[in-house]
């Protein structure tokens, strides 16, 4: 049985799990340029924040589709709010991409 503490809790581990794969994304973005193996950073990258967030849904679902779907909800809104936070910080970053690689 579900109780009513589960699905906020859901949610707020989501957000927690998002925020750490989309801030990770963004990160990976930034320092993977200058890497003397971008390709390679990249991919690990990948694979390490698939892995936790594969296994966080895991023991935050515990077998139930209504957690599940809500930490997949709570997953969605911290791509929103990392997007935010990340275009906010661009507008105030005056380099080019082109120029922070040369």
């Amino acid at each position: 049985m579900i109780e009513f503490i589960d699905i906020p809790a859901a949610i707020f581990a989501g957000a927690v799990l998002g925020a750490f794969f989309f801030g990770g994304l963004w990160w990976t973005v930034r320092r993977g340029l200058s890497s003397p193996q971008p390709a390679l950073f990249f991919l690990g990258s990948l694979l390490l924040r698939t892995l936790a967030v594969l296994v966080g849904f895991y023991f935050v679902s515990r077998g139930d589709w209504h957690r599940l779907a809500a930490s997949l909800a709570g997953f969605v809104l911290a791509r929103f709010a990392v997007r935010r936070l990340v275009d906010a910080s661009a507008q105030t970053e005056p380099r080019t991409l082109v120029e922070r690689v040369q």
